[in-house]
């Protein structure tokens, strides 16, 4: 909010479990189109029908997509709900992936990392089982996630790999700590088939970043 209304220094420290405390400037969740990754232009891309943008924040890919699809933004912050409805998000839903059930969709769109609600390894196939029920026959889930391998051998960890805890901090005010998963993609596909989902990975970068489209799989006819 403090952005929103004028302070283009406003910046979030990220306390974690791994290292120091990081800096993140709120201008990221306020991008422009101009301003997407070539993964992110890629992700949108692959989007079809009607798509529900999970996690949305103040609703940047929201706004662009609400152009060529109908696009519903669910956000869990109230303050972010009403900041997108000023930016011109025309579909907003406050509310929880968790319990939403309002509605199915033909795309389910997790960008930074949405997969990362899951929390940990051990609730993948059921966090994919849920997905799959907000979705239409023959829908998708489009996520971005990224393999933190490297940095498990550097800390020479015993946890399970890509469960990490962050605790966001503005102002002197602390969040409470929340668990969050970045998953490889051999674990992505090991517990997307769990759950009936065929996993394509269609884009990769140079920071072990990628990007899949998940597919339920349909039964075979008798």
């Amino acid at each position: 909010m403090d952005y929103f209304i004028g302070n283009p220094d406003t910046f979030l420290t990220l306390h974690n479990s791994y290292g120091a405390p990081e800096q993140m400037p709120v201008s990221v969740f306020f991008r422009e189109e101009e301003d997407l990754t070539p993964l992110e232009k890629r992700a949108l891309n692959c989007c079809k029908g009607k798509v529900l943008d999970i996690g949305a924040g103040v609703g940047p890919i929201t706004r662009i997509l609400q152009r060529t699809h109908y696009a519903v933004a669910l956000e869990l912050s109230e303050d972010a709900c009403r900041i997108a409805s000023f930016l011109g998000v025309k579909n907003i839903v406050h509310g929880d992936i968790r319990t939403y059930d309002e509605d199915r969709f033909d795309t389910l769109l997790m960008l930074m990392n949405g997969i990362g609600l899951a929390g940990k390894v051990s609730e993948l196939e059921g966090f994919f089982n849920l997905l799959k029920k907000r979705l239409n026959p023959g829908g998708r889930i489009v996520l971005d996630s990224s393999d933190l391998s490297y940095l498990y051998a550097e800390l020479k960890s015993n946890s399970s790999l890509g469960e990490i805890s962050y605790q966001y901090e503005y102002q002197g005010r602390k969040s409470p700590w929340f668990n969050w998963l970045y998953v490889d993609q051999l674990t992505l596909q090991k517990y997307a088939s769990r759950a009936g989902f065929e996993t394509k990975i269609i884009y990769e970068d140079e920071n072990d970043q990628y990007l899949a489209i998940l597919e339920a799989i349909e039964p075979a006819s008798i």
